[in-house]
């Protein structure tokens, strides 16, 4: 399953964010017409392919594998099963505050980063981490009692939604509106998504892994914060 999210991540990446700042038919980090009508279209359909792949066709590659007595582990317990409405009914519920707070809160974030003199990168931090928290904190707690693929589902899968929902939404937008758009990375910042995508692989390569890697990821992502504050 980690495989898989990796190929659409890494793909969608590559297309979306790297691609841009290297073409030759705009003279900045955006996109053409014709490239935004097909790079978006392309995303939307290869994630929602995956989605096809993730709950209809390829269901096992995603779930838990079963424990040496050929039942799956049922140390922890599972949750009650609630019918699909249920689910509907909480996630709305859930998602509501965020999007009524999501103007106020840019606000607060734009005020503090312009008394702190703090870059407009680290904003986007900070909504990442607030948005991403959910899911990062679950993950963490399917780690920790040994739910492995549950854990990957949880990390990799918020990082392809978070690429294959929000790419083709923001092109719909920029065709619709006209809104400057550069999706386009630095050569910096392409460079460390390039080599955070690279150990990412070894890490789920299927090998048996460790607390090195772990390190490792930890290690690029302070180098990434240290670059916003100093380029």
């Amino acid at each position: 399953g980690a495989v898989a999210f990796l190929a659409v991540i890494t793909s969608l990446s590559v297309i979306s964010l790297v691609l841009p700042t290297l073409t030759k038919s705009t003279p900045d980090a955006s996109m053409t017409h014709l490239q935004a009508v097909v790079f978006g279209t392309l995303t939307a359909l290869l994630y929602a392919g995956f989605l096809a792949i993730q709950t209809m066709r390829h269901r096992t590659f995603f779930t838990e594998a079963k424990s040496v007595g050929g039942t799956p582990d049922e140390t922890h317990g599972h949750a009650a099963d609630y019918p699909v409405w249920v689910h509907a009914i909480a996630m709305i519920a859930t998602l509501l505050p965020v999007v009524l707070l999501a103007k106020p809160l840019a606000k607060i974030i734009d005020f503090g980063l312009e008394e702190l003199h703090a870059p407009t990168a680290f904003g986007g931090i900070l909504i990442a981490v607030l948005v991403l928290s959910p899911e990062g904190l679950t993950s963490f707690l399917a780690a920790s009692r040994n739910q492995l693929q549950r854990s990957v589902n949880l990390s990799l899968g918020s990082a392809l939604s978070t690429i294959g929902l929000t790419i083709p939404a923001m092109l719909a937008i920029h065709l619709i509106t006209g809104t400057p758009l550069e999706l386009g990375l630095t050569p910096v910042d392409a460079v460390l998504l390039g080599l955070s995508l690279f150990v990412a692989s070894m890490t789920f390569s299927g090998a048996p892994t460790n607390i090195l890697l772990g390190g490792v990821h930890l290690v690029l992502f302070v180098t990434f914060v240290v670059l916003i504050f100093n380029p």
